[in-house]
């Protein structure tokens, strides 16, 4: 397995567009993987594939419809009206695609494993999760340690933003010289709108208050 590459599980938005370049500048080689699962905003894929190409690293696209069809979600059933926030006596939003991060990584960690790589990176972050449990801290830790032993491999799964909030995250983009493409090329809205989004949605309203919790930060600085 070779130490010095990386594969990110690579969806054109915010968090895996920083996490991209947050590899790229921690290893030699990189590598990203998109996924289809059905969802409704497919149109991240062209973006992923074009900032991809932006960031000069290999870039394939897998097809996972039955992620999509396991389970009603507002992500991947148009009949379905996306909660905003997590309903009274829920779990989660009706936006979370239960199992997306636990299939995304095995099948990428199985894609990594035929190109000899051994580094993953995934944008899930805990601090603003949305809710989803799929991106916490021990989920993660978990499932590292479950992969490692189905293949008899030593991957290790980097979270460069499992810590960070919205606002920090931003901080890390413009770090890394990317603030503007992240903020007017990526895809984070659930309704399919690049750069700033719909606005009203739960991942555009994060996306926003983080964006002026860091610009307000810089000013003043």
């Amino acid at each position: 397995m070779n130490k010095d590459n990386a594969l990110v599980v690579f969806s054109g938005g915010q968090d895996s567009t920083t996490c991209l370049f947050w590899a790229k500048r921690e290893f030699k080689q990189v590598y990203a993987l998109s996924f289809r699962y059905g969802q409704k905003h497919e149109k991240e894929v062209d973006l992923a594939r074009a900032i991809a190409s932006k960031a000069g690293v290999d870039f394939s696209v897998m097809d996972v419809p039955f992620i999509g069809r396991l389970g009603h979600n507002a992500l991947t059933d148009i009949s379905l009206t996306m909660d905003e926030q997590i309903p009274d006596g829920a779990v989660c939003p009706n936006t979370f695609v239960p199992g997306r991060n636990l299939f995304f990584l095995s099948i990428a960690a199985v894609y990594a494993r035929e190109k000899g790589i051994s580094h993953l990176v995934t944008g899930v972050s805990q601090t603003d999760f949305s809710g989803y449990p799929d991106c916490r801290d021990s989920f993660i830790k978990s499932l590292n340690v479950t992969l490692n032993l189905a293949m008899d491999e030593q991957f290790v799964i980097h979270t460069p933003l499992m810590w960070l909030d919205k606002a920090e995250t931003w901080a890390l983009a413009d770090e890394l010289g990317v603030f503007d493409l992240v903020r007017h090329e990526t895809l984070t809205c659930y309704n399919g709108i690049p750069g700033d989004g719909c606005g009203h949605c739960p991942a555009c309203k994060l996306r926003r208050e983080g964006l002026e919790k860091y610009l307000s930060t810089k000013n003043n600085k």
